[in-house]
């Protein structure tokens, strides 16, 4: 059991938080909500020991382990994925080489009986103890079994952590946490940059093997099928709700509600009992009422009603300039790099209209074939493009191509057209950028900023065939949705790669999987997708049994 006691946290005089107290139980699978802003990383930070409170603190028993895995991935470069993992038994490490260091200084010394001498003999003495009463004095082997089972071959262990995409990096800090066996997992956004197969081992490995987890997930599915716990963090409090995300909603709705009859209540209390101030207050009879009411009011604790999403924008893209009735037609296309081949005989047609998922392992192509449609890459066969058709195209990257010297409402008034521009602001707004933030320059906007303010450029422009390479991933639940349904009116033929299977449920009606070497095309839905895969993914378990 780990204990939270009136934690707070200020910032320049103002408060993130404050007073804020709750306990984590084993088997708890906690969701920490709240918008963007409200305090969700520092708080996790703080659990880590990464971050300090400036009032309140953290218990947990004396030996308790707790793994962290940030939002941004801390791997080295330079070390080999088994050095990388490895970094999961520092503690061992460092008394191995200080055990090695002592013996090397004994075998030069011949001060046999003095007191220096003998201090370095109980030293050595008691480190040798501690490594071999750990248990772990094996762990190469530990090590070796755990990036097996995460999909990683012999031959990458020697390879620099610096060679894998974001996903295999992610596992190998995962192989870190599974091999600390911690009492408390901690995950910033774990499912940014994961394939889709990659999150479903995710979900199985803290669903079956974690004993307790706090996590923060814009991802829906995901945070739905892993909590049975969700807290709440909002206007420098906390919520604690003992079900998961879909109920919680359900359950915030009616508090918020609650809240604001109640706020209306007291707002009509107040206003009668002031009335009754100002009418008698020169009424020498009602002297002792009015002053009674007047303390009455000022020791009355205002009801606050929580943040409340009070935007109604319903986004709509501009009508699509009509295309030819098959913007996209691929013949025999494929990509390799030297020796390496990275998929072959792509042979697909997109009809006008039609809206489409890009899903598959990390590093099977799905990027690859979408630069080569954007023809920024040579590829072999041929890519056709119908009449007319006009691309707008997000990369994962596209943050980092807008202007750094405009400001958050020049880059979006430069792009706006027709009705649209009187609503600049209340886009902006729903894209989580307020008033005091219209004036900023985009240099000096965070990462998720950039992304957000990338993605309502691309929303304004007029085109008929959307590509969207990973779009959600610094984007909230509340953005997501309206994302999602602009999508789904979108007129025009839509392409989106991606790992947010909530955010494809319901959007997209055909799926191609990239995976050993081709692009299949499925006519149906991401949800039915998944489900016969793992069905097969199953057959292939027992028959591998069978070996």
């Amino acid at each position: 059991m780990i204990s939270i006691d009136g934690l707070a946290v200020e910032f320049g005089g103002s408060t993130l938080f404050k007073d804020i107290s709750f306990v984590i139980n084993d088997k708890d699978r906690i969701a920490l909500m709240g918008k963007n802003g409200a305090g969700k990383s520092t708080l996790l930070k703080i659990l880590a020991g990464a971050k300090k409170p400036t009032a309140g603190k953290v218990t947990s028993p004396k030996d308790s382990v707790i793994a962290y895995l940030p939002q941004h991935l801390m791997t080295e470069n330079e070390r080999s994925v088994f050095e990388e993992a490895s970094q999961a038994f520092g503690h061992l490490l460092e008394m191995q080489s200080r055990i090695e260091a002592i013996n090397e200084e004994l075998s030069r010394r011949t001060d046999y009986e003095s007191e220096d001498y003998y201090t370095l003999i109980g030293e050595v003495s008691d480190l040798s103890e501690k490594l071999y009463s750990d248990g772990e004095i094996n762990f190469d082997a530990e090590v070796e079994k755990i990036l097996l089972g995460l999909g990683f071959e012999r031959e990458d262990f020697t390879r620099p952590t610096g060679d894998f995409s974001g996903g295999w990096r992610m596992r190998i800090e995962l192989a870190k946490i599974l091999l600390q066996k911690p009492d408390l997992i901690l995950l910033d956004e774990p499912t940014n940059h994961l394939d889709i197969e990659s999150v479903q081992w995710l979900e199985s490995f803290l669903i079956n093997s974690a004993k307790a987890v706090v996590v923060i997930s814009h991802d829906r599915a995901f945070v739905d099928n892993i909590t049975n716990r969700t807290i709440e963090v909002t206007m420098g409090r906390i919520y604690d709700y003992k079900v998961n995300y879909t109920k919680y909603l359900e359950l915030r709705k009616e508090r918020r509600e609650q809240q604001q009859r109640q706020f209306e209540d007291q707002q009509k209390f107040i206003a009668d009992n002031t009335e009754f101030i100002e009418r008698f207050k020169g009424t020498y009879s009602k002297t002792n009422q009015v002053q009674s009411r007047v303390k009455m009011l000022e020791k009355l604790e205002i009801i606050e009603v929580d943040e409340v999403d009070s935007s109604h924008l319903k986004l709509r893209f501009p009508p699509s300039p009509r295309s030819g009735n098959f913007p996209i037609i691929a013949d025999e296309v494929g990509k390799r790099y030297g020796d390496h081949l990275v998929f072959s005989g792509a042979n697909f047609s997109l009809q006008r209209g039609e809206k489409v998922a890009f899903v598959g392992k990390n590093g099977e192509g799905k990027s690859t074939l979408v630069k080569a449609i954007m023809s920024q890459i040579d590829y072999d066969g041929t890519l056709s493009l119908g009449h007319n058709t006009l691309i707008g195209y997000f990369a994962q990257n596209e943050a980092s191509l807008l202007d750094e010297e405009n400001t958050v409402f020049q880059t979006i008034d430069e792009v706006a057209k027709g009705e649209i521009r009187t609503k600049i602001r209340d886009l902006l707004g729903a894209f989580m950028f307020g008033g005091e933030d219209w004036d900023k320059k985009v240099r000096i906007l965070s990462g998720g900023e950039r992304t957000r303010l990338a993605m309502i450029k691309l929303l304004l422009e007029p085109v008929n065939l959307l590509i969207l390479d990973e779009p959600t991933n610094h984007l909230d639940l509340r953005t997501k949705d309206i994302l999602k349904q602009a999508l789904l009116d979108f007129d025009g033929t839509l392409i989106v790669v991606s790992h947010d299977r909530d955010f494809l449920d319901g959007l997209t009606q055909k799926v191609f999987e990239f995976g050993h070497k081709k692009v299949r095309e499925y006519q149906e839905s991401i949800g039915e997708f998944l489900q016969r895969k793992r069905m097969e993914n199953l057959r292939e378990l027992e028959r591998n049994k069978t070996k």
